[in-house]
């Protein structure tokens, strides 16, 4: 089945979310960032509630916390209000939260990263932790991670990332460049010196969302990892917990991968599923980061090292700005329809699922 969700910028993806919640009956909220967009519009956090005000169960949607990535978890937002709850009524026994655009400055610019080019899944630190430090080895491979000149389209990068891997190691790599790190401001996954617009707002008004709720079931879409028009659903619940059983068990064993099992492991700080399930122990919250696959992730890195250096050190009106944003956004939210409608039709089908299951 062919879908039509997927919108060209974000200002027409909020409207159309908004629009299709409304239609619904959604309680709407939204909420500024304090930032424009490129045409100079608000950019806002929107919230959709159909809330059962009897049910202790929820199911949590959440969208764009790596902006571009908000082009798909936006498309199955809107797929989800405009096509698959028709059906929804208000003794359904299941309260539904769509988050979308959680970094709204992110999906308007085409950045993966927020206004302050921060990482927000490295952001949510527990209470315990402080926004410093970094791996050992990002000082070292910082020229690499983040040279500060215009990115060119003919630069060799594939060569040289085989020449630092053979320099350091694939394990060095992969356990330093996506843990984050917060002593390199302008550099790839910055984890912040504090916190967030979004982590404020969130820490002020999930509470209140969730309620009194005592079971949670949380999808939050990304794309970028992974085989393509394939997914996986990625939780930081150990292997052998009753917590990933019930997951395997319900969404299949075949998508459900903890974060220890990987083939190339790391552990990174501040992800929004540790802090949601830190945030709400009184209840049973479980986390899903959905990841869709796109392209090689060699491809995926140089996009995001090219888009970073066109940011910071292209001058204005540069072609690199341009060029570099329209490869970052076809690595996240490839144009091709059949990638698309794959996408959203498994998208839908894993909130379908979790409603359910639920």
């Amino acid at each position: 089945m062919p879908y039509s969700t997927f919108c060209p910028n974000y200002t027409t993806a909020r409207n159309r979310f908004r629009t299709s919640a409304l239609a619904l009956g959604c309680r709407l909220e939204a909420y500024s960032i304090e930032q424009t967009g490129p045409d100079g519009e608000d950019l806002t956090i929107d919230v959709a509630i159909l809330r059962n005000p009897n049910s202790q169960k929820i199911v949590v949607v959440s969208s764009g916390l790596h902006g571009v990535e908000g082009f798909f978890g936006s498309a199955v937002q809107c797929a989800l209000l405009e096509e698959s709850l028709g059906s929804w009524n208000q003794s359904q026994d299941t309260t539904l939260l769509l988050l979308h655009a959680l970094n709204p400055y992110g999906f308007a610019w085409c950045r993966r990263w927020n206004e302050e080019n921060i990482d927000l899944n490295r952001n949510f630190l527990l209470p315990d932790e402080e926004y410093r430090g970094s791996p050992a080895k990002y000082g070292d491979l910082n020229v690499f991670f983040n040279p500060t000149s215009p990115p060119s389209r003919f630069e060799p990068f594939v060569a040289k990332a085989i020449a630092t891997i053979l320099r350091y190691g694939i394990t060095s790599l992969t356990a330093t460049l996506p843990v984050g790190q917060h002593d390199f401001p302008q550099g790839l996954f910055f984890g912040g010196s504090g916190s967030s617009k979004t982590y404020q707002i969130l820490d002020a008004n999930l509470s209140r969302w969730i309620g009194n709720a005592t079971d949670v079931l949380h999808i939050d879409f990304h794309t970028g990892l992974g085989k393509k028009a394939s997914y996986k659903l990625f939780i930081d619940d150990p292997p052998e917990s009753e917590s990933t059983q019930w997951l395997s068990e319900k969404f299949g064993a075949d998508f459900v991968e903890a974060y220890q099992t990987r083939k190339v492991t790391y552990t990174f700080r501040g992800g929004l599923g540790s802090w949601c399930k830190a945030r709400f122990p009184q209840c049973n919250y479980k986390f899903l980061t959905a990841e869709f696959g796109t392209y090689p992730i060699i491809d995926v890195v140089e996009a995001l090292r090219a888009e970073n250096r066109a940011h910071f050190f292209s001058p204005p009106n540069h072609p690199s700005k341009d060029w570099t944003r329209q490869r970052l956004m076809e690595v996240f939210a490839p144009a091709d329809e059949d990638w698309r409608d794959a996408v959203v039709s498994q998208g839908l089908d894993l909130v379908e699922r979790a409603i359910a299951v639920l």
